[in-house]
């Protein structure tokens, strides 16, 4: 777990300076100080390395903003909260940001595109519940467009500090957002994008996790991480997803246990989507 973690740690080092392609698994090695033979223990491949990166840093966004959505009970603080989380998890992970900017705009690994896309559409999905919730009828007809101007959002302004060294205040720029948000919302009165076109736009994908697939995931995370409150309560979920036996507040006080820990974010969101809590 060590050698695998130093590989991702190095390698994104050197894909900050050369991007993905002009990074070679050669460099990636001799930059780790190890042999080609440990690295291929770790990962089949440079694409296996590019896409445990893409997961690591997605899966932080994702797992937060599901998070917020799901917990944030006031919804006067929800918008806030909500840009708040995204660009927060931006600045903690502004290296691998950068990069993901860049490797998105030219990639044409199309095992690559359908990792963004596949991310893109669970960021989608919380987001349209949080139009949802807040604005209910008033935004029918707009809703899809609201959607796309908050992606937006998220994307240029994310741009400022990766790129430009703007000085972050998140606290300020939540809440301007959260003013231009309401706007739109409350005075946007022509549509553009349809359910129908949306979904001309998006590529084929299985959503679905099945409950084999969480109890692989909750096995190897179980082996990867050392002794803790967070081990013992997925040990605990797992016996749950085996044979329940806990209500709905031990399994929500379990999953808290483990949603900060960075390698629990991905099984604490597929488990909070199971539970529907």
């Amino acid at each position: 777990m060590i050698k695998k973690q130093l590989i991702m740690e190095k390698a994104l080092e050197l894909f900050a300076k050369q991007g993905f392609e002009a990074t070679s698994v050669q460099q990636i090695t001799e930059y780790c100080g190890i042999s080609k033979g440990a690295f291929y223990l770790s990962f089949k491949s440079k694409d296996e390395l590019i896409l445990a990166l893409i997961d690591h840093f997605m899966v932080q966004l994702t797992a937060d903003i599901d998070y917020v959505v799901r917990n944030t009970g006031d919804d006067q603080k929800l918008l806030y909260e909500f840009y708040y989380t995204a660009f927060n998890s931006f600045y903690k992970h502004s290296d691998f940001a950068k990069i993901l900017i860049k490797e998105q705009a030219q990639s044409f690994n199309q095992e690559l595109i359908f990792k963004f896309h596949y991310y893109d559409r669970l960021i989608e999905k919380n987001i349209l519940a949080m139009i949802e919730r807040l604005y209910s009828k008033e935004v029918d007809q707009t809703k899809y467009d609201l959607m796309y101007c908050i992606k937006g959002f998220m994307n240029i302004y994310s741009h400022l500090f990766l790129f430009y060294n703007v000085p972050l205040d998140l606290e300020i720029l939540a809440r301007s957002l959260v003013e231009k948000t309401n706007v739109l919302a409350r005075h946007t009165t022509m549509p553009f994008i349809s359910q129908e076109l949306l979904q001309m736009c998006k590529q084929p994908m299985n959503e679905e996790v099945t409950k084999e697939q969480i109890l692989a995931i909750m096995e190897q995370k179980i082996a990867e991480i050392e002794e803790g409150i967070e081990k013992e309560s997925l040990i605990l979920l797992k016996q749950q997803l085996l044979e329940p036996s806990f209500g709905p507040a031990i399994v929500k006080g379990l999953l808290e246990n483990i949603r900060n820990h960075p390698h629990c974010k991905w099984i604490a969101y597929l488990l909070r989507n199971h539970y529907e809590l």
